[in-house]
Parts: structure tokens; sequence; C-alpha cells
């Protein structure tokens, strides 16, 4: 059973690290789309296209639709992840590079988790909000000593503060409901529950602005189509489901480090040393709030353990169903991280 349990875990590494590999080129896909393409067209009409692919999924895999709480839930998802990160990062990087963007959405390990603790009633300690606010402070010392910000933010900038706090919200609650709905379900529906607003939005904007691009534009829209709004939440979603949205999470940490990468390989920005140690000292509080994070008991897990305390004289008396106990518990365990 350890060795199926520690399998598992594996596996969910695994697939949240396929989730941000996906996710780290999703910057510079961005701004090399939005030099070519209307920025509103480049942020829903990734979700109508990936919509088309997820219908086809669903059908194909014969899906039974969610129910009433789900559906609300999955509003949530469409609100910070199909429409909220689009847009918002498809506005700022319209004027801001990638790598700059790669420095801001460091923050996002650090407010996944604070989502997770919201989602999941937990009380974590003090060393959890003062790692989360100095990650906070050292991004926003970056935006002023780059001269991005001059007497107070910069639109670019709320913009992608904007962005990574409803990815934040749109992760945490999507992988708590991908442990019910799976994590390819869990993104394809809340693609289709945002086709009432994504179509009008891609519609108008094409009338306003008729998308017209050579093959690299439509290369980086294909490439937020297919990747980043659709197969990348394949795996993220499922790893969150299975390994834990604090304990996969930590995994983002190396997206912004693959995306300044990417951002300096791909479109030759020049990534300097300031970006560099401004990184990695958000990573350095992002690192103290996952680990602080990781730290306490799941909330729910407090009954749970009450419950076996309770009935541990009964154990005592029946010490020979000890490992028929475990085996069960252990299965349970398994399953819920389905």
């Amino acid at each position: 059973m350890r060795d199926k349990s520690s399998a598992t875990a594996a596996g969910a590494i695994t697939l949240g690290a396929l989730g941000v590999l996906a996710f780290s080129m999703s910057l510079p896909a961005t701004r090399v789309a939005v030099q070519q393409l209307d920025p509103w067209f480049v942020a829903f009409g990734r979700a109508v296209g990936a919509a088309a692919l997820a219908a086809a999924y669903l059908w194909v895999s014969r899906a039974p639709r969610p129910s009433g709480a789900q559906w609300r839930r999955l509003a949530i998802v469409a609100l910070g992840v199909v429409a909220g990160f689009p847009l918002f990062t498809s506005l700022a990087l319209i004027h801001s590079t990638s790598s700059h963007g790669a420095v801001v959405v460091a923050l996002l390990p650090a407010m996944t988790a604070a989502f997770a603790v919201a989602r999941a009633g937990e009380r974590p300690p003090v060393l959890f909000w003062v790692a989360g606010g100095s990650g906070l402070v050292a991004v926003l010392t970056f935006l002023i000593v780059s001269g991005s910000v001059r007497g107070g933010l910069g639109v670019t900038d709320l913009y992608l503060l904007a962005a990574i706090a409803l990815c934040a919200l749109g992760y945490a609650e999507g992988g708590v409901l991908a442990r019910e709905l799976g994590g390819a379900r869990t993104i394809c529906w809340a693609l289709l529950v945002a086709l009432p607003v994504t179509v009008p939005l891609t519609v108008g904007a094409a009338l306003v602005h008729p998308p017209h691009a050579p093959v690299t534009g439509w290369a980086a829209f294909g490439y937020l189509t297919v990747v980043s709004m659709f197969l990348g939440f394949f795996a993220w979603y499922a790893g969150l489901a299975r390994g834990g949205i604090a304990r996969v999470g930590q995994i983002q940490l190396a997206q912004p480090v693959l995306t300044l990468l990417w951002s300096a390989l791909l479109l030759g920005e020049q990534v300097g040393a300031g970006s560099i140690v401004a990184a990695a000292v958000v990573l350095v509080f992002v690192v103290l709030t996952q680990r602080s994070r990781a730290s306490q008991p799941p909330a729910a897990a407090g009954p749970r353990q009450e419950t076996t305390a309770t009935t541990g004289p009964r154990q005592e008396t029946t010490a020979t169903t000890g490992p028929r106990q475990e085996t069960r518990a252990t299965t349970a365990s398994s399953s819920a991280g389905l």
C-alpha cells in the first residue's frame, strides 16, 4: 500500500510538472499574439476555440452533467482561468514584456495557497502570512525599482496583479472540484459555462478589429488555445486533485524561471540581473509560504482523527484486525485523491 501511495504521489507531481511546463509558455505566446491581434480577441477567442475541443471531449467521453452546486463552482473556475487571467494578461502584455510579467507571476503559488487555505478553512501560522506579505512587497519593490512604476502602480502592473488573483482563485477552486469531476472534465465544463460571455466578446472583437496576423501570430494563438487553455489544465487539475493543492502547487515555483528562459530564447528579451534577483527573492518567500501551509494538518482531517482516537480501545481489544483496518484506511485515502 505504501508503494501504491508513493506511485500516486509521483504521478501527481508528474502531472503538475506537465501543467507548469505548458503554462510557462503562456506569457511569451500572449506577448507575440497581442502584438498582431486584438487583445480581446486573443483573450476570449482562445476560450471559444478551447470550448469547441472541450465539447468534443465531453461528448466522446459521455461525461455526466455536473450537479447544481457544481455548476456554481464551475462558474468560479471560469471567472478565474477562462476569463480573468487571459483577459488581464493580454491587456498587460500589449506594453509589458513577458519577462517582466514572469516576475510578477512568481506570486501565483503563494496566492494559490492562500485561496486553498480559505477554501479548506484552515488556520495557518503567522509565518504563512508574513512570508506571503513579504513576497508581495518584494514584487512591488521590483516594479518600482525597475522604473515601470512612477508615482504609483501602473495600469499594466495592476492588470498583472488582477490576473494573478483571479488565476489563483480558479486554480484553488478547480483543484478541489477536480476531485469530484476529474481534471479534464473540470476545465471542459468551465469552458462551456463561459461560452455565453466568451462568444459575444470574441465576435465583437473580430468585428471591430478583423483578425489578420502572420504565421507567428496564429501559431501563438493556437498554442494558447490548445495547450494553455485546454491540454495544460488536463494535467494541472488532475495533479492538484491527486496530490493536494498545497503540495503540487509548489511546482509552480519553476514557472517564472521557465518563463524568463522562454522570453530570452524565443523572443530575444533582455532578462536583466534585477529581474533574476527579484524572481529569486520572491521564490524564497513563496517556499516559506508553501512550507508553512504544508505544515498545517488539513482542517477536514481533524474530525476524522478524533474519531479514530475514540476507537482506540476497540482497536486494542481486536488487535488482530489492525492490518485490515490500515489497509482499508489506506485504500480510502487513495480513492479520495483520484
